[in-house]
């Protein structure tokens, strides 16, 4: 490890020890307690953990391990009923989150049906809130200029201050749990799945960003989860369509997938999410990592020397069920691997066979049934350090004073601040280009956010306007028009997110027009423009990216950031 990176550590590991211990240990013997005890209860956090477990009934603690979503704005009738019977977790989709509101008085009335169960145990209440692209509580919380605009800046405080004010957010809404940061890498430059959510190709910086990102969650009070074990990087394929397959050997395996994930277990982070992901030529069962015991418990747990929570990618995908041949068994494959938390972005029906199956194996199955009860141990263990840890979301978050914390003030102003300092000039060309320079200028693409920012610069301008995902028909015919449109003007501003609007974009080569190619999302669409005037990564669609863009284009200030990866 260099110098660089043992400092980093060094300033993570004191912002860890300065922040509330949301996983701390303590070692006290277990001893009989009364029949009365509850979540609640004050002692030691393993006896009492130990002892609830011990007097749950099967249904309880294999309830415990159970995270469920609801699909509709408000959850359903069926999920209450799970709740009522002990469901450990629930998860918070972005199909249901446009009112932040509503959010936040559906975490209220769920945690109110917790605490009338047995032994009154709140739930973990989770989303995907990595900053950037991926956004599952919407509404009005920040929309941040992601993980590869904090790769490209390479400051790990960006890291943390981005975590700490998206978790502020989130955690006003009553969400304890954040499964975030995204540590893969960009290995694959074709993959649509993870693009920008990843800080960049080199495996130690991920891993001192990722560890950067957990700190600063942890000090806001959520409990962050990195993501996708052992990592999703190196392939376009999606786990929800089919089980990715990653050819790559032991030696390539452990020097660089599971690089980040060993500085995030040396930094004790608390929870890693596992992947439906295959690596052929490590286990050959071809099992994704998520149903594999040689991945969860032999290397994650016994090698790596992990002792957090371990949950799983939504069980709902195909990337698991097609290997497992039904949910059932991937359900039942995933507990046995070594997961503590089942994510199902469904809730299940009270008889179906991924509850009742599993519920029978438990009185079948000795083994099986001490593995359910294990994971329920660890489950309630780290629930009971964090809601006592005096620094957890509220059990019951106060829809009416929203506003107060979302989006964060604070925040806004960091989030600006850290677009600036991601903003690459791939190509400088005649920059800073000033309103008086640019002439006529055409703004080429999709996003409002792009042509606003822009107008705010150069008024006099015009628009080009397609869809975000233009499909073939809309493609060529915007290619076909576009000259014709750029005829009149001597700046064409172009806003490359993807391959239809790269290849719109490059109908302008030989137009004899000064080209300005804006590259946003995955930077690999925009690498090859080197015909163009200028091109300007910003890796976002958020407000501030292109805030940051327009002014470093118009020369307000000088941009620093480098590509996060070896082009």
């Amino acid at each position: 490890m260099n110098c660089f990176a043992k400092s980093i550590l060094l300033i993570i590991n004191m912002a860890i020890a300065a922040s509330p211990n949301l996983f701390a240990q303590s070692g006290t013997s277990a001893e009989t307690l009364p029949q009365s005890v509850t979540f609640w209860s004050d002692y030691p956090a393993e006896t009492l953990a130990r002892t609830i477990v011990e007097r749950m009934s099967d249904a309880e603690c294999l309830s415990q391990i159970f995270m469920f979503g609801w699909a509709g704005a408000e959850p359903d009738q069926l999920l209450y009923d799970w709740v009522s019977r002990g469901l450990g977790s629930v998860k918070v989709f972005g199909w249901n989150t446009g009112d932040i509101r509503l959010v936040a008085s559906s975490v209220f009335s769920l945690q109110r049906s917790a605490s009338q169960t047995r032994f009154k145990i709140p739930l973990f209440v989770a989303t995907d809130q990595e900053g950037g692209w991926i956004r599952h509580v919407k509404g009005e919380t920040s929309i941040t200029p992601g993980n590869m605009a904090i790769g490209a800046a390479g400051y790990p405080v960006d890291a943390w201050y981005s975590a700490y004010y998206i978790s502020r957010e989130i955690k006003a809404l009553g969400i304890n749990m954040n499964f975030a940061p995204s540590v893969d890498l960009f290995t694959d430059r074709t993959s649509t799945i993870i693009g920008p959510r990843s800080f960049g190709d080199n495996p130690e910086h991920a891993g001192i960003l990722g560890a950067a990102f957990s700190a600063g969650s942890i000090a806001a009070g959520v409990i962050p989860t990195a993501k996708h074990f052992p990592g999703h990087g190196d392939t376009d394929g999606d786990s929800h369509v089919r089980l990715p397959e990653i050819d790559i050997d032991e030696k390539t395996f452990m020097h660089r997938e599971l690089v980040p994930f060993e500085y995030l277990v040396r930094q004790k982070i608390p929870a890693i999410m596992s992947g439906h992901l295959s690596f052929p030529k490590i286990d050959a069962s071809g099992a994704p990592a998520s149903l594999s015991k040689y991945f969860l418990t032999d290397l994650l747990r016994t090698k790596l020397g992990f002792d957090g929570l371990i949950i799983t990618d939504d069980m709902m995908m195909n990337g698991d069920t097609l290997y497992a041949g039904s949910l059932t068994n991937a359900f039942y494959l995933a507990i046995a691997a070594g997961n503590d938390i089942l994510i199902s972005s469904t809730t299940a029906h009270l008889n179906e066979p991924l509850w009742t199956v599993n519920l029978d194996r438990m009185k079948t199955d000795a083994s099986f049934r001490d593995r359910v009860k294990d994971a329920a141990y660890r489950v309630l263990k780290a629930k009971l350090d964090y809601f006592k840890s005096g620094n957890a979301a509220p059990l019951y978050p106060d829809a009416a004073s929203i506003g107060k914390y979302i989006p964060d003030k604070e925040g806004e102003k960091f989030f600006l601040e850290q677009a600036c300092r991601s903003i690459t000039l791939y190509k400088k060309g005649t920059l800073p280009l000033s309103s008086r320079d640019a002439g006529r200028v055409l703004f080429v693409g999709s996003l409002s956010r792009f042509f606003s920012e822009g107008k705010r610069r150069y008024a006099s301008s015009g628009d080009y306007r397609f869809s975000s995902e233009p499909g073939p028909n809309e493609t060529q015919y915007m290619c076909d028009h576009i000259l014709e449109s750029a005829a009149a003007y001597n700046t064409v501003i172009c806003c490359v997110s993807n391959a239809q609007s790269a290849r719109i974009a490059r109908t302008l080569k030989g137009s004899g027009k000064r080209i300005v190619i804006f590259s946003i999302m995955s930077p690999e669409y925009s690498l090859d423009f080197s015909w163009a005037d200028s091109v300007v990564m910003g890796y976002s669609w958020s407000s501030y990216t292109f805030d940051a863009m327009f002014g470093a284009l118009a020369g307000e200030y000088e941009a620093q950031g480098t590509l996060p990866f070896k082009p």
